[in-house]
């Protein structure tokens, strides 16, 4: 007698998509929270010359640290949201692996230390993680803005906006001046932001839409 495997019931869990989409915001304020609070506690710190990495250095080092791995784990719950409520293709499964990898590399930033020091003790990767970031800070949202575009043509346009301003953002940083790095490199930040609080929006909405379904 031939026997039938159970059908599995795969559902979307709402309150699962709200927490990770509120805490991949909170992470974001709490990174620019830990920016800002370092501006005025390192000393001798001018935040339109000096560069995020500078006040990743010396004394206060652990301000920015908390922030950075706060981000980090930001960049990771958007990712595990946008892996539980997948729009299909492979497109958004590479977005889902492109927001995984930028989280590991945010981490590793904080991690290795190599910044604002003039740290070469060994083999230095901070240049090559900043590089594969900003590459994957175009992949991304331009990845995941077709899968996006099934829940709200606005989500799609606002990630394919971001990818764009970030392409055309992000080089100039390389050719800009010692003393205005600082306050630009915090301006590719708010770039950043803006692709998590996109994603984070459109999984707490679908949170609360399947939540509001299910009490009906």
């Amino acid at each position: 007698m031939r026997q039938h495997a159970p059908t599995l019931m795969i559902q979307e869990q709402p309150m699962l998509l709200i927490i990770l989409g509120w805490y991949a915001i909170a992470g974001c304020v709490i990174f620019a929270t830990s920016i800002f609070i370092a501006d005025f506690v390192v000393p001798q710190h001018d935040w339109i010359s000096d560069t995020i990495s500078d006040l990743g250095a010396g004394r206060y080092e652990y301000i920015v640290d908390i922030g950075i791995y706060a981000f980090s784990a930001s960049l990771l719950a958007t990712a595990i949201a946008a892996a539980h409520f997948h729009m299909g293709g492979w497109r958004w499964s590479n977005g889902i692996i492109g927001l995984a990898i930028i989280s590991l590399l945010v981490f590793l930033i904080g991690a290795r230390n190599e910044y604002g020091d003039q740290d070469s003790d060994g083999f230095v990767i901070h240049s090559y993680l900043v590089y594969a970031l900003g590459l994957l800070m175009v992949f991304v949202p331009w990845t995941m803005a077709k899968g996006a575009n099934r829940v709200a043509s606005g989500y799609a346009k606002a990630l394919i906006i971001i990818a764009i301003v970030w392409a055309i953002s992000a080089p100039i940083f390389y050719f800009l001046p010692t003393d205005i790095d600082g306050i630009y490199e915090r301006y590719l930040g708010l770039i950043a932001f803006s692709m998590v609080f996109t994603l984070a929006r459109l999984f707490i909405k679908r949170g609360g839409s399947l939540r509001q379904s299910r009490l009906a």
